[in-house]
């Protein structure tokens, strides 16, 4: 049975609700699949107990290690520095990482006053996502811009 180790920020009721919806989407798609999603990881996870930084970090990277693909929410402000960790991780021990990156702000790429704006200080009009941790995915799996996308992209990454 395959296993999916489902890394992304889990701090907001947005981000519980987003995480809850696109792992039942890949469950309902990939039946066979066992989907570590850590917010149902009560054990370690539920945050009216308690967990040491070394307890979440045990936990969480013994799951990642298990693992045969790592989906990354890459969205938000930064990359949520603990799924940038799981990345890190997923690198370091071969397992394909697909990547999700849905910021609108990357539309328009070729519009002339858009790039032009990127002369001006503080005028870029597009996002940035940190380029290192891009690279270790890029470099054994790939990042997709629509949710859609992902159930396609694990099938890629796991026939490989």
């Amino acid at each position: 049975m395959p296993k999916l180790y489902f890394a992304s920020p889990l701090f907001t009721e947005m981000e519980v609700a987003f995480n809850a919806q696109l792992a039942t989407r890949i469950r309902q798609h990939f039946p066979e699949m066992d989907v570590f999603l850590p917010q149902e990881q009560m054990a370690i996870n539920d945050k009216n107990a308690y967990a040491d930084a070394k307890m979440i970090a045990q936990y969480d990277t013994q799951a990642v290690l298990k693992s045969d693909v790592v989906l990354a929410i890459l969205d938000g402000q930064i990359i949520d520095p603990g799924v940038a960790s799981e990345i890190g991780v997923a690198y370091q021990a071969g397992i394909p990482v697909i990547g999700l990156y849905t910021d609108v702000r990357q539309q328009g790429g070729t519009h002339p006053q858009k790039i032009a704006a990127l002369q001006e200080i503080c005028e870029s009009q597009f996002s940035y996502v940190n380029l290192y941790t891009v690279g270790l995915i890029k470099l054994n799996g790939e990042i997709v811009n629509s949710s859609d996308q992902v159930c396609a992209a694990i099938e890629r990454v796991l026939q490989k």
